[in-house]
């Protein structure tokens, strides 16, 4: 379950010996990786970033007047990977259109290769779960740990074992205790093992979700144990491509209070400001702003 273009245009990616070779002047896997919107990666001693998406492993790394695809065809990329890219998005559009305020300009300029990843909806949603109130470092342990249990054997590369995320039928009939005491993710437990069984039981049904308006879907995911509005807006931008909702955790709102508001207010204020302000670009400006703060330490 996950957003895939219509159409797809061919872009300047081309096969080498040593991978596919890919030219894109908004494309960086340092800042794609690096912003909060995933999990389920590592880094690689050369700087490089694999990834696992839809029983696939691939690795990306920047040189200096490219991107090295490694690990996947050029069939697969095109059948995939553009769709995880974001890659039938314009961004130098949007980055054009958001530059119009100096502060997101500034903000652009430093996260210019951000692109937002069109992610599996299961192990999004699952994933996001972990996240509430948790270290990203943490997050990460919990995930790999979860796949290598439950998930299927892929391949290796570089030396690492990966596995897929699992299932939701399988996931759907793990003891809580179990993935508490070996997944370490500690009171959300039962909630991973309930939201399991309702997306296995059919609860969210992508292509039927997408026919929603984004609050109503936002407030049917709200429906599902351990997804509150944060997680929620997650879900939307991550997976369903609602490009205008704007998550608030405490890293942006840190960042909207000092370079926006001036001063500070609850969460659902800075959602409100946020989807004001940015309007149908919210979700591109929220991940532009996340990673140029946190990086640069805003607010803190």
């Amino acid at each position: 379950m996950r957003y895939k273009f219509e159409e797809k245009e061919k872009i300047n990616i081309k096969e080498s010996d040593e991978g596919l070779v890919l030219v894109h002047d908004s494309f960086n896997p340092t800042h794609i990786f690096e912003c909060g919107q995933c999990f389920n990666f590592y880094i690689e001693e050369d700087g490089s970033y694999t990834a696992v998406h839809l029983g696939k492993i691939i690795n990306v790394l920047e040189r200096e007047d490219d991107i090295l695809i490694r690990n996947i065809s050029l069939d697969e990329f095109y059948d995939i990977f553009y769709d995880y890219f974001d890659l039938g998005t314009d961004y130098r559009k949007i980055k054009a259109k958001l530059s119009e305020n100096e502060i997101l300009k500034t903000a652009t300029d430093y996260g210019y290769g951000i692109r937002i990843l069109n992610q599996e909806l299961f192990e999004t949603v699952i994933s996001f779960i972990i996240s509430a109130n948790n270290g990203i470092s943490r997050i990460k342990k919990s995930i790999r740990i979860i796949s290598e249990r439950y998930g299927e054997y892929i391949g290796k590369y570089m030396g690492r074992e990966y596995y897929s995320f699992p299932r939701p039928e399988v996931l759907a009939k793990v003891d809580p205790l179990e993935l508490r005491e070996y997944a370490r993710v500690g009171f959300r437990d039962v909630r991973i093992v309930e939201a399991s069984k309702m997306v296995s039981d059919g609860f969210l049904d992508f292509k039927e979700d997408q026919k929603l308006e984004t609050r109503q879907l936002k407030e049917k995911l709200m429906q599902m144990p351990g997804i509150g509005p944060k997680v929620a807006d997650c879900v939307l931008l991550f997976t369903y491509h609602r490009r205008e909702t704007f998550p608030v955790d405490v890293w942006i709102k840190r960042v909207m209070e000092t370079l926006f508001i001036g001063h500070d207010v609850p969460k659902k204020q800075v959602d409100n400001y946020a989807r004001d302000y940015f309007g149908d670009l919210a979700g591109y400006a929220q991940q532009y702003l996340f990673y140029y703060g946190r990086e640069e330490k805003i607010g803190k």
